[in-house]
């Protein structure tokens, strides 16, 4: 049984004017546990649309999501998300930003710190928990970000072009900490999704991308990458599976 699987999967917004809107349309994929999968596509395409349904933030109109073979129909606490824009609270502390991520959690208040401390320790911020976000760049707020989402141990992150406004050299080093992350068995997460509008990053860190087409968004192929790690972002090999996943979208 896949860790976690869509079954025909649509997506439709209503619209009071025009007919209703399909952004997705009968997406059918499998991600198993330690899976590393990118999904691409053209502006659009219901790429974070995707997401949302995966982890049961909003329903799909039709078909079904299965995480460990039951249905998602609520947020799955084994699940967490990190977004584009960084989403953090602008009046709470770098500390209280990463403990709203062990909410849902039943742990004494003590238990929630220390959990806290130890992962911006972990994610290179430590000197910075009393910080406000205003006092922070934007790789610091995407870290932020990051150790809300990994506070709380998943078993899936979910990723929504997470590096695409930050500079060139601070997204560098945060893909290769993200796969650190990844492959260290004693750390949370065994699996990732992530949406980008990178084919070069999607190439570099999965072992698999997903292509979708134009709006309504369906899956045109699966990619596998099976290059070594670590991997060399100019290598001929790497190339040759961006142009390949570029010609399907253009």
């Amino acid at each position: 049984m896949p860790l976690l699987e869509l079954r025909n999967v649509t997506k439709s917004f209503a619209s009071k004017t025009i007919r209703p809107f399909v952004v997705l349309e009968h997406i059918t994929m499998a991600v198993d546990k330690g899976d590393f999968v990118c999904i691409v596509g053209p502006s659009g395409c219901g790429k974070s649309t995707l997401l949302r349904i995966i982890c049961g933030l909003i329903p799909p109109t039709d078909g079904q999501v299965l995480y460990k073979g039951a249905e998602v129909k609520k947020v799955c606490d084994e699940m967490a998300m990190v977004f584009q824009s960084f989403a953090l609270f602008p009046w709470l502390t770098v500390l209280e930003n990463v403990e709203i991520g062990l909410y849902s959690k039943k742990m004494s208040k003590e238990e929630k710190r220390m959990r806290a401390l130890k992962m911006i320790e972990m994610i290179g911020l430590k000197g910075f928990e009393e910080a406000y976000p205003r006092e922070l760049s934007g790789g610091m707020k995407q870290r932020v970000g990051l150790a809300r989402a990994l506070v709380s141990e998943p078993s899936v992150l979910l990723m929504d072009e997470p590096f695409s406004s930050l500079d060139p050299l601070t997204a560098t080093h945060l893909r290769e900490e993200l796969v650190d992350f990844w492959l260290n068995p004693n750390m949370a997460p065994d699996t990732v999704i992530m949406v980008t509008h990178s084919v070069e990053e999607a190439v570099y860190l999965a072992n698999r991308v997903i292509v979708l087409s134009h709006r309504p968004g369906t899956i045109l192929k699966e990619v596998p990458i099976d290059l070594p790690r670590p991997r060399d972002p100019r290598s001929d090999k790497l190339y040759a599976l961006v142009d390949q996943i570029t010609s399907l979208i253009a």
